[in-house]
């Protein structure tokens, strides 16, 4: 079988990207990846990682440095505001024909450092602070002018440039744009207590979380039901977090308001939006993946790792055909109802836990979708 691609355009470099580059050049795909910022440097604080997205990243070749440089674990536990325990939920472990952890966390610039050593580590020809210019389609190819000045010829261009694509308004201008859910989410890393081994939970009017990421740091993260995305003077926002975590009176938790003012805290914020765009991702020769055509909230910790099986299912289909709009299409069909499982029962779970909803719904959604979630890709 010869593959459908031999030369293919990457544009994004963030985890999708990185991965659909991956992929197809272990294969011998010609692959170039450009991304607009010169500095490759992803912002963020941690990233939980679903026992799903653990099998992907063994998939891609890159778990045991992720287990090496991040925090493995199973299970999570969830308290009251208090802190009395309700429940420990056990997690399942993928299926996968290898033992594959149920989860873990990483902070997201060593895993995004991890991919892009991979990335380079496959032959992948790397191209930083440029972005395509112009690009013209044709019955043999796909020709793209870049804003260097260079010219180059492609079977296949990927979209991967997230969840505010510009390719995704240029050549898609009937999808629909990030809708925002009135809810933010507060980030922070903290050093990690020792009684904390696991994702653990604090339900009450919000939700708190915190997740290991490492043997000495964790974590933090806070949900906050905003009506508006107004800006917030940074200046102001380990004020804010402690402000909101005042609500939660949990010993560990009021414990690490102090951490909140170091500048090791690294305090991120940021209105949540989601995006679920219809099929088809793909016209002619560009295909859209990721956060470009389904963007989530954090609410079942998939976002990243439904991007990463998207980009693992995109080369394989191409890998597999000789005819490029079969598996572009095959690729579709696969992703489409796993993908939107994750957007629209995360929008759910916001707004149970915005209302005070039913928390027998919201147990039952994650069970679920993790179970759905943990099954074959």
């Amino acid at each position: 079988m010869i593959a459908a691609v031999s030369k293919v355009l990457v544009i994004g470099g963030g985890f999708s990207g990185m991965t659909a580059a991956i992929q197809l050049a272990r294969q011998g795909v010609e692959v170039d990846l450009v991304e607009i910022d010169p500095l490759w440097c992803p912002l963020g604080a941690g990233i939980t990682l679903s026992g799903p997205t653990l099998r992907a990243l063994d998939t891609v070749g890159i778990l045991e440095r992720v287990a090496g440089e991040g925090y493995l674990s199973t299970n999570f536990d969830v308290f009251s505001p208090a802190g009395d325990l309700i429940v420990q939920l056990a997690l399942r472990p993928p299926v996968s024909d290898k033992p594959i952890p149920c989860g873990g966390g990483i902070l997201r610039p060593v895993l995004a450092r991890i991919f892009a050593d991979r990335t380079r580590e496959v032959g992948t020809r790397v191209r930083l602070g440029i972005t395509y210019d112009s690009v013209i389609e044709h019955d043999d190819g796909i020709d793209v002018s870049f804003t260097d000045g260079t010219t180059e010829r492609y079977d296949l261009v990927v979209a991967a440039d997230g969840v505010h694509s510009r390719t995704r308004k240029d050549f898609f201008p009937e999808a629909p744009s990030p809708k925002p859910i009135h809810q933010s989410v507060w980030r922070a890393v903290l050093k990690r207590p020792p009684e904390i081994v696991r994702p653990t939970h604090w339900l009450g009017r919000t939700k708190v979380g915190v997740n290991p990421i490492s043997e000495t740091h964790m974590y933090m993260f806070l949900m906050e039901n905003r009506e508006f995305s107004e800006w917030i003077d940074p200046a102001s926002w380990p004020g804010e977090m402690a402000r909101l975590l005042s609500e939660f009176p949990a010993p560990i938790l009021q414990a690490l308001v102090p951490q909140l003012h170091e500048v090791g805290a690294n305090i991120d914020y940021r209105p949540l939006s989601n995006l679920l765009v219809p099929l088809p991702w793909h016209k002619g020769r560009i295909v859209l993946i990721g956060d470009t055509v389904h963007a989530t909230t954090p609410h079942l910790a998939s976002g990243a790792g439904i991007g990463i099986e998207s980009a693992i299912v995109l080369a394989e289909e191409l890998l597999a055909s000789s005819n490029l709009q079969t598996a572009l299409s095959r690729f579709e069909t696969r992703r489409w109802e796993r993908c939107q499982l994750v957007v629209e029962n995360s929008a759910r779970l916001c707004e149970i836990e915005k209302s005070g909803g039913d928390k027998e719904e919201h147990a039952q959604i994650m069970r679920e979708s993790t179970a759905t979630l943990a099954e074959p890709i």
